[in-house]
């Protein structure tokens, strides 16, 4: 197989450095991506399961766009319905219907949340969660878990990154993930104080593998929060309506309060929600939170269509499908080429490292000389399928994944 240059890519980045501090930030960043000259930095266009990059390469995509695209780029059913609100009108003074329709359709589909309220990125609704806790508790203190990933806001970073004082992040506890006695003992020791406890439904940290909750341990989170006054909120963010329509709280069998979602809402338009029970809605209304264009009509409309496909395709289905079947056709790459393909998480979200590779330095290799082939993997962070990836994908993304380890140990990487 050819392999990809970025000539064009590099050429738009050094120009990107003269005007945007660090060319390109945040997780789109290049930093991650080793090694860095097996990537492109920016797209052309992109239809489906796949996208082309400045320098006319095309690569199935397992990232999409970081979660958004599940139903494929530019979805034909999602994009009309944007469309035809784009005619109306977006950003207006007043609301449109979409966003009262949004709010029922949301309704109807998410078990237990009685309301909706919308925003634009998944930290706007896990920012407002907190504070609706505060509001309905009394109290300040927060608990969370290590290495839980809840966006960019101070609360949610850690200590030791640039701009992060000890003040902000004076009010939260952590605790360690599945580990139900920790949260029993920190909950005991700050008894009266704490207003919520933030989670995603299983843990998906980066550079590491993704863990499922232990039997049990939500369903006693949740008893243990009952009875203490504890406002449980789960993240939702990445994995909203991926493992269950109705919510991953359904999937894992238990009851939130709170429940924050984005990614996946709207097919890639912007739009965030957080969702409540009914003995949150008084103090969500009492929380004074908003932003310029929270109110945007086109995301909503996106988002109706986008939810009312997935319900009528039983996306969570399709995904798990696509899933395994990329997760047993890479393993049986790994396995041919003599090591152990470790698959963690979600199949429609799945986490993938070499079991023999402790460094990663391997999976970084393999993961670059696949993305230079037409394979976009990356080798620190979950990854995302959507139901537009078909079989001739997948075969044609083991072919390549299949070259590419070759390529590494040819090379003498190992």
């Amino acid at each position: 197989m050819k392999t990809y240059t970025y000539k064009k890519s590099v050429a738009l980045f050094d120009r990107a450095v003269q005007v945007i501090p660090c060319g390109i930030y945040g997780h789109l960043s290049p930093t991650p991506l080793v090694p860095v000259e097996h990537y492109p930095f920016y797209m052309s266009r992109a239809k489906g399961a796949k996208f082309w990059d400045v320098d006319g390469n095309e690569f199935i995509d397992y990232l999409c766009a970081y979660g958004p695209m599940i139903l494929g780029y530019n979805d034909p059913k999602v994009d009309a319905a944007a469309k035809a609100q784009l005619d109306l009108g977006n950003c207006v003074t007043s609301p449109g219907p979409a966003m009262v329709e949004l709010a029922e359709a949301m309704v109807d589909l998410v078990d237990g949340m009685k309301w909706a309220f919308f925003a634009k990125n998944g930290g706007d609704a896990t920012s407002y969660s907190l504070m609706i806790a505060r509001a309905a508790t009394g109290r300040k203190k927060i608990i969370l878990v290590r290495g839980g990933y809840h966006g960019v806001a101070p609360w949610a970073q850690s200590m030791g990154h640039p701009g992060i004082i000890e003040e902000d992040k004076s009010l939260y506890l952590y605790v360690d993930w599945n580990d139900f006695e920790g949260f029993e003992k920190v909950v005991k020791e700050n008894k009266g104080q704490i207003a919520g406890f933030i989670s995603t439904p299983y843990h998906h940290p980066t550079f590491t593998d993704s863990v499922m909750p232990a039997a049990g341990y939500w369903q006693n989170i949740e008893k243990l929060c009952r009875n203490e006054g504890i406002v449980l909120i789960v993240d939702d963010v990445r994995c909203g309506f991926r493992l269950d329509l109705a919510g991953s709280h359904k999937y894992f069998g238990f009851n939130p309060d709170l429940v924050c979602f984005c990614k996946a809402i709207a097919n890639g338009y912007p739009i965030s929600a957080l969702m409540g029970t009914e003995a949150m809605r008084n103090a969500c209304a009492k929380v004074f939170y908003t932003g310029s264009y929270w109110y945007s009509a086109v995301p909503m409309a996106a988002a109706i269509a986008c939810l009312k496909e997935l319900k009528r395709i039983n996306a969570p289905a399709v995904l798990k499908k696509v899933g395994e079947k990329l997760a047993k056709g890479l393993s049986d790459v790994v396995a041919a080429n003599g090591y152990t393909l470790v698959v963690s998480g979600s199949p429609g979200m799945p986490f993938l490292r070499i079991a023999e590779d402790p460094s990663n330095m391997l999976h970084q290799e393999w993961c670059g000389e696949s993305t230079r082939r037409g394979a976009f993997f990356c080798s620190h962070h979950n990854w995302f399928v959507s139901t537009a990836h078909t079989d001739k994908d997948i075969k044609r993304t083991i072919e390549i994944a299949d070259e590419a380890f070759t390529a590494v140990k040819k090379r003498g990487a190992r």
